[in-house]
């Protein structure tokens, strides 16, 4: 982690306590989001988060339609990805991808914040775009993750960023979009835990591979875990 960024020394960390009863499959997003993905690959997801009974699929804009046909008659729900990964798209276009997804049949949208404007201090700019990001989300009744990727962040810009995420009302913030600085950690969502209002959840992604990896982060105060490692982490817990 680069000099500046968070990390564990810079606020009090909860001591953590894995639940290693727990249904994993529950509170997972079974992720696709490699940029060669193909529908085939889409169809293995969907089929997997039936089979396991995970919270949601996680594919690109593109294939939103195609996982909202394959999942119509089951209790997964679809999520997609806007302005990702690198967050830096016009704000309105991030609201025109929303509201695209959301007609393609998603419930759940994974948006990334615009980090050029978090490293310009450009603040306004930053609490605009996530709220219009959140607002458009919401005027559909429907589910919004807002991607912060904490592994580029400095303290300072965490805490900035929690303070609006307080005042804008996201359902989730979620640590990192798996492509860009470090993935989710036991400290960063610990850091998020105390940072955020309770009303706003937190879901960890990227980096995540095994049972031991989500327990930790989810006893640290994650409530949704993004994965594309679903299927070993529960049949991981399967065997334990």
């Amino acid at each position: 982690m680069a000099e500046g960024t968070t990390n564990a020394g810079s606020i009090f960390l909860k001591h953590y306590k894995p639940h290693a009863s727990m249904n994993l499959s529950s509170i997972i997003d079974h992720t696709v989001l490699k940029a060669d993905c193909s529908l085939e690959d889409v169809r293995k997801c969907c089929a997997e988060a039936v089979q396991f009974q995970f919270a949601a699929v996680c594919v690109p804009p593109f294939y939103t339609k195609n996982a909202a046909d394959l999942l119509a008659d089951t209790q997964v729900k679809v999520a997609t990805v806007v302005g990702f990964p690198m967050g830096y798209s016009a704000t309105a276009a991030k609201v025109e991808e929303i509201k695209r997804a959301l007609e393609d049949g998603a419930s759940e949208i994974d948006a990334v914040i615009n980090l050029c404007a978090v490293k310009s201090g450009q603040w306004s700019y930053v609490r605009n775009d996530i709220d219009s990001m959140v607002m458009a989300t919401h005027l559909r009744g429907k589910t919004v993750k807002i991607i912060l990727e904490t592994g580029l962040l400095t303290d300072t810009e965490l805490r900035n960023l929690c303070d609006i995420c307080a005042e804008v009302k996201p359902d989730f913030v979620k640590t990192s979009t798996g492509f860009n600085g470090d993935g989710a950690t036991v400290e960063i969502v610990q850091q998020l835990h105390l940072l955020l209002p309770d009303g706003i959840r937190i879901k960890a992604s990227g980096g995540i591979r095994t049972k031991e990896d989500a327990l930790r982060l989810i006893g640290a105060g994650a409530t949704r875990i993004g994965s594309s490692s679903s299927v070993r982490m529960v049949t991981e817990q399967a065997m334990s």
